[in-house]
């Protein structure tokens, strides 16, 4: 894979996946090397003529007014760069590192932080050579940027901390020979330069924003299969429906499950049945998928906005020879869009896990019990709905918004925070939870339409259909489901699955 060019702008949640799972490296424009060096030109400039620059020539939050001398700048930034380092928890993938690494690269690309070209380069060869910093996942409050976590990443290129190379998690310093990487030895304004920024929270959110953009497209996948194995009505997709309440999301859904269920055999086979209405679960799938992908798409774009953004403080604007104080750090835009990500994702997993329960209740379904032969002898797909059940149960308790928390710290310099971080955390375990739910759904849907053998799904759910049956064989007896459930996430996370149904169908929305 090529490198991508990190510029001041450009940024994306695809860029961002890509960078962080799947090896691609990063190297800095023109234009990004000389905005660096302007701005680190008048850091210099100011150190020389010892001019008051909080965090260059002034301690750090409660201690701004505490003035260093020109000799103890150096010392200064390797202080705050030890002394932050007060994270703990189990260590952040390295997934989500590489990603940590890229945006705060590309963060500091754009010449506002008054780093040297140097130390940026040095950041560059850590992800380049996948040399990942161990980051503890707890500590950050989210504003003030992502203090602790960015100062165990910055550790490293000290020659401290910690890091995973090659699967080994070994002293920072190993990691550095092994990789042929020099420790840098810091510069005036170059510890708070590296650890004020918003790119934890922002690196964890994007990454689940990438993958709920994914996740929307196979929610409506699941839930065409679901439909026509119920016996469940296309009139629900009409346009017309939708043309009168025209939220972009729920016209997309619709649209989508329109043509999943294009030329269906089974849905043609009842249409004269006495059935005057589905239940919500199918009749109302496009409204509340709808929703909750207008909300995906919104969070997707303030993460956006904050992957292109300065986060630094102080802001240094060489154009005009200026440094500004600011709270560009503060984590709150991406907080509340990672919440409101939480509530979006709970909602499809709980719409999921409902028509789970009428998949395998046959009371509801006309289907056998729990979608097996020999019930009794047999219980098939009931624990897995168990386990549905309890993921969305889990997902609610994950809802409650951590951007309405906030406590004070640095002696109440820093009065109000975000706890954006932990709003990034929430996020990605409610997409995690929401993809097995949906699993399970696409498995029981699945198994229900070996029952139709004399009928063909519509288009896009056959291509579905079939892609599953790839991996998972139909469920004659019981055996071990964690392991089939598993599967069918992997193809939700590869994109094989979406990839199968768009051959079939042509791009979803």
């Amino acid at each position: 894979m090529e490198d991508i060019i990190i510029g001041k702008d450009g940024m994306t949640l695809s860029k961002l996946a890509n960078i962080a799972r799947r090896g691609a490296g990063v190297r800095l424009s023109k234009g990004s090397e000389n905005r660096i060096k302007a701005s680190r030109n008048l850091i210099e400039k100011w150190v020389a003529e010892e001019r008051p620059v909080y965090g260059v020539t002034t301690g750090f939050g409660a201690l701004s007014d505490v003035t260093i001398s020109r000799k103890d700048t150096r010392r200064l930034q390797q202080n705050i760069i030890m002394s932050h380092s007060a994270g703990v928890g189990r260590a952040l993938e390295p997934e989500i590192v590489r990603g940590v690494l890229a945006l705060r690269i590309q963060d500091l690309a754009r010449g506002n932080s008054g780093i040297r070209l140097e130390t940026v380069n040095r950041l560059a060869e850590l992800l380049n050579k996948d040399v990942c910093p161990v980051i503890p996942e707890q500590g950050s409050v989210g504003a003030s940027g992502d203090l602790a976590p960015l100062a165990h990443l910055s550790l490293v290129l000290l020659g401290m901390g910690e890091a995973f190379y090659n699967g080994d998690r070994i002293p920072g310093k190993e990691a550095l020979k092994h990789a042929g990487i020099a420790p840098v030895e810091l510069e005036a304004a170059e510890g708070l330069a590296l650890i004020n920024g918003t790119q934890v929270m922002t690196a964890v959110g994007g990454l689940a924003a990438h993958d709920a953009l994914g996740l929307s497209k196979i929610t409506d996948i699941a839930a065409a299969m679901s439909l026509e194995v119920l016996m469940g009505s296309r009139t629900e997709f009409d346009p017309r429906i939708h043309q009168v309440r025209p939220h972009p999301g729920q016209g997309a859904a619709a649209d989508n499950m329109l043509r999943l269920v294009q030329n269906s055999e089974i849905i043609t086979s009842h249409k004269d049945c006495r059935r005057i209405q589905d239940a919500y679960t199918l009749r109302c799938s496009p409204q509340v998928h709808g929703a909750s992908r207008d909300a995906v798409d919104y969070t997707a774009g303030v993460l956006e906005t904050e992957m292109n953004s300065s986060t630094n403080n102080p802001l240094i604007f060489a154009e005009s020879e200026e440094f500004l104080l600011g709270g560009n750090f503060h984590g709150q835009p991406v907080a509340l869009a990672l919440d409101f990500l939480c509530m979006a994702l709970a909602e499809l997993a709980n719409i999921a896990e409902r028509r789970v329960e009428r998949l395998v209740n046959p009371m509801l379904s006309g289907l056998p019990a729990f979608l097996v032969s020999d019930g009794g002898l047999n219980s098939g797909f009931m624990i897995a709905q168990y386990t549905a059940a309890a993921l969305v149960s889990e997902n609610k308790t994950l809802c409650h918004p951590a951007s309405v928390d906030s406590i004070p710290t640095s002696a109440n310099k820093e009065d109000h925070v975000s706890m954006g971080t932990i709003s990034a955390r929430k996020a990605r375990k409610v997409v995690e939870n929401t993809e097995n739910v949906v699993a399970i759904e696409l498995l029981c849907a699945a198994q229900a339409m070996d029952l139709f053998t004399n009928l063909k799904p519509g288009e896009g759910s056959l291509a579905a259909y079939r892609t599953i049956r790839d991996s998972v064989s139909h469920l004659d007896q019981d055996r071990i489901l964690s392991t089939d459930i598993e599967a069918v996430r992997g193809l939700i996370r590869e994109g094989r699955l979406v990839e199968a149904v768009e051959k079939a169908v042509g791009p979803l929305k």
